[in-house]
C-alpha cells in the first residue's frame, strides 16, 4: 500500500483517481481549492487538504497542514483550459493565469512537498500534461495559453527528472487522453475511468529508464 497525493481532486480525472486509488487500498491524499464543495470526496473518507496552486501561500500551508507525512507518489493533476484563438485577440492576462496554474502549480507544488516525497518509498512524481504541449504534435495550432503552459511543464519535468533521477526519484509527464470530463467536454472519446485506470498502471509501472519521459495513458511514448 502507498500514500499518493492528488492534487485537483474535487473532479474530473483527479476524482476519479482517488476513488481507484482507495478502491485497491491505497492511501490518497486529495486537495482542492474549496474542500466545502468536494462532497463526493469527502464521501471517500480520504485526508482532503484546501489548495490552490497558483497561491504560494495556499501551498505553503497545505505543507504545514500536511506535515511530516511521507509521500510516495505525488500526481499533480490540477489545471484549467487556457485561451486563445488568434494572437489578434489573445488576452495575456488570461495566458498568465493558466501558466500560473498549469506550469508554476506543479513547480509550487513539488517543491514544497520535496521532503515528504524524500521520506516516502515509492520516489514518484507524475504531472498530468497534454499532447496540446507537444512541439511535434502541433499541426492545427491555437490555445495559445494551454499548449504553452502544458509544453512548460514538459520541460520542468525534464529538469526535474535530470535532477532527482540522481537520488532514485522517477519524473513523468502523462497524457491522459481527450476525456469526458468538465474540461474535454461531451464530445471527448475517452471515459475517465477509462483514462485513470491506464493512468495508474503507468505509474505502477514506470522504471528508471522511464524517467523524464512523456508517456500516453495507453503507455505509449509520445513526441516532444
Amino acid at each position: 500500500m502507498s500514500t499518493w497525493l492528488v492534487t485537483g481532486a474535487n473532479r474530473g480525472i483527479g476524482l476519479e483517481m482517488v476513488r481507484q486509488l482507495v478502491a485497491r487500498g491505497d492511501t490518497a491524499i486529495a486537495t482542492a481549492r474549496r474542500p466545502d464543495d468536494a462532497a463526493a470526496l469527502r464521501d471517500l473518507g480520504v485526508k482532503l487538504l484546501p489548495l490552490d496552486v497558483a497561491d504560494g501561500a495556499s501551498v505553503r500551508r497545505m505543507r504545514e497542514l500536511l506535515g511530516d507525512t511521507p509521500i510516495d507518489v505525488l500526481v499533480n493533476n490540477a489545471g484549467v483550459a487556457g485561451p486563445g484563438r488568434n494572437i489578434a485577440d489573445l488576452d495575456l492576462d488570461a495566458v498568465r493565469a493558466t501558466l500560473e496554474v498549469n506550469t508554476l502549480g506543479p513547480m509550487r507544488v513539488t517543491q514544497a512537498l520535496l521532503p515528504n516525497l524524500r521520506d516516502g518509498t515509492g520516489k514518484k512524481i507524475a504531472h498530468v500534461t497534454s499532447l496540446m504541449g507537444s512541439i511535434a504534435d502541433n499541426g492545427s495550432g491555437g490555445a495559445y495559453g494551454y499548449r504553452a503552459s502544458k509544453a512548460a511543464l514538459n520541460m520542468f519535468n525534464k529538469n526535474l527528472s535530470l535532477e532527482l533521477g540522481r537520488e532514485g526519484f522517477i519524473c513523468v509527464v502523462l497524457n491522459p487522453g481527450w476525456v469526458k470530463t468538465d474540461l474535454g467536454g461531451e464530445r471527448a472519446p475517452t471515459a475517465v475511468d477509462d483514462s485513470v485506470r491506464g493512468l495508474l498502471r503507468v505509474i505502477d509501472q514506470v522504471v528508471a529508464d522511464d524517467n523524464g519521459t512523456f508517456i500516453n495513458h495507453d503507455g505509449r511514448r509520445l513526441p516532444w
